[in-house]
């Protein structure tokens, strides 16, 4: 028998871990890209001649590649290059108010009680006792699981687990659990950060996202020569097993007949025949008919949800001094919940952003002084999701411009401008990348208990269409879509065989 043939749209880490595991597995793979290279929003771009990451700079979760790379007989040394971080990233609030975390979480004990005194030193390891209970809680209950319900965690999590499940607090938000916590503002400003990596506000997120603040502390790693690095891997080791990929080539169609999607039409006109199509788009592409008018109704309406965080960055080479730079680091605003109500309730870019700098020639180690040095930085606000409407205006992203940078040099970092060599990304960009999101860059918005139970599962309701990437389950971030991949390749290979049967 011929093997059956999979048509996968997108070469985001989400297709790639799925081509994968379904070519090893002895399937007719092709993966449609629109993109000149693999990655999704793994980007890369070149700003003054230098190559620089422009999406995802941190890596966690390093489980998860493992169990990808050995199910294909591989491993994860073999292909890339991690070095672990010490410290895991350094924030400042001014010249002199700075704090880094450690991935050893009593060093971050110690460096918060000589920050802010020892007694909130002792909460900060109640709060880590709290994000490791909430983590295991849901790693295998809710973050593994095909299609999680709110019956079918509980019911997964057993009579000896309800009471886990309550004590993580799913229905208060992220701010108000931390401050039970922290009495300084500086430190829930901080954690209430990680409601960020999956594009939402602090004060609309669940507090179960504190298990972010647990992921990092089992291990944050570089990746040598930068993330683009894993999706080339992946890209490699499908392309080895027999997964054919097609850059430069976008998909205009999905081909549905007989209630079953069939296939796919490029915009060249060009028509490929398969037995399964998994899309690793983003689902909003399919809700507004942007891959025809049959897929629409492939998952269910967005009506009354919030699209995620945009973003606006900048990717620039430039000398740098004044302030000891790590590999991540993070510049706080004075007033957080006005940041989230300018993005969320007016639309608009915050009148003062916090800044997230990504210097990608530094590690966890201070350098000797503090410059001159010409580094290599991706610098980031958050931004409204607005991309597909006539806003941010390129006036607002000036002044949003001056005001980054201004911030910046408050903190005491003192660079120079970007200039015409620098690479600026915002959301109107990032609607061309990802059509249908407005710019937003991690699906909808995780605000309020339901949210994560609102996100498609694999199995869409046209059979033969399966889903994958950060739009869909288990969400946003390289970990989290990689695990979709996959989930969404089980799903895939367990229908062919019940057909087959």
């Amino acid at each position: 028998m011929n093997s059956p043939r999979i048509v996968i749209i997108g070469a985001g880490i989400g297709g790639l871990s799925a081509a994968l595991e379904l070519a090893h597995r002895g399937l007719d793979v092709t993966v449609v890209e629109k993109a000149r290279a693999p990655g999704g929003k793994i980007r890369e771009v070149a700003a003054s001649g230098a190559p620089m990451d422009a999406g995802p700079t941190v890596f966690t979760m390093r489980w998860v590649f493992d169990e990808l790379l050995e199910a294909v007989g591989e491993s994860l040394e073999a292909h890339l290059t991690l070095q672990p971080m010490g410290v895991l990233a350094r924030h400042a609030w001014g010249p002199e108010e700075r704090l880094d975390l450690h991935a050893d979480p009593e060093r971050s004990a110690q460096a918060i009680a000589e920050f802010a005194g020892a007694a909130e030193a002792a909460r900060f390891q109640a709060f880590c006792q709290r994000a490791r209970r909430t983590y295991h809680t849901l790693k295998d209950t809710f973050i593994r699981a095909p299609q999680p319900s709110p019956a079918g965690l509980v019911g997964r999590a057993g009579m000896r687990g309800l009471g886990d499940l309550l004590r993580i607090s799913p229905y208060d938000t992220l701010w108000r659990a931390l401050g039970e916590h922290f009495h300084d503002p500086r430190l829930r400003q901080l954690f209430a950060r990680y409601s960020t990596y999956c594009g939402s506000s602090p004060f609309q997120a669940p507090a179960t996202l504190m298990l972010i603040a647990h992921v990092e502390q089992e291990g944050v790693w570089m990746v040598e020569g930068g993330m683009a690095r894993i999706p080339q891997a992946l890209a490699a080791l499908a392309t080895r097993r027999g997964a054919r990929f097609y850059y430069g080539r976008a998909v205009a169609e999905i081909l549905v007949q007989g209630g079953r999607a069939r296939g796919v039409r490029l915009e060249d006109g060009e028509e490929i025949r398969a037995d399964a199509v998994l899309s690793n788009t983003d689902v909003a592409a399919l809700q507004q008919g942007l891959l025809g008018p049959a897929p629409r109704r492939a998952v269910p309406a967005e009506r009354g949800r919030q699209r995620s965080l945009s973003a606006v960055t900048w990717n620039l080479r430039v000398p740098v001094q004044g302030f000891p730079l790590l590999r991540h680091n993070v510049f706080f605003c004075r007033d957080y919940q006005a940041e989230f109500e300018d993005v969320f309730q007016r639309g608009r870019l915050p009148t003062e952003p916090t800044v997230y700098v990504c210097a990608q020639d530094r590690g966890d180690r201070d350098i000797d002084g503090t410059g001159p040095h010409s580094d290599r930085l991706l610098c980031l606000v958050n931004a409204p999701p607005l991309g597909d409407r006539p806003a941010p205006s390129p006036e607002e992203i000036a002044r949003c411009e001056e005001t980054t940078f201004r911030l910046l040099e408050r903190c005491g970092l003192q660079l120079e401008p970007p200039g015409t060599e620098a690479v600026v990304s915002a959301p109107p960009q990032f609607e061309t990348l990802f059509p249908g999101t407005g710019g937003g860059l991690y699906g909808q918005a995780t605000h309020g208990w339901r949210a994560s139970f609102q996100r498609p599962g694999t199995r869409s309701r046209i059979p033969g269409l399966y889903l994958a990437g950060g739009s869909v389950h288990p969400g946003a971030g390289v970990p989290m879509a990689t695990l979709s991949g996959r989930l969404a390749a089980s799903a895939l290979l367990s229908d062919l065989s019940s057909r087959r049967r």
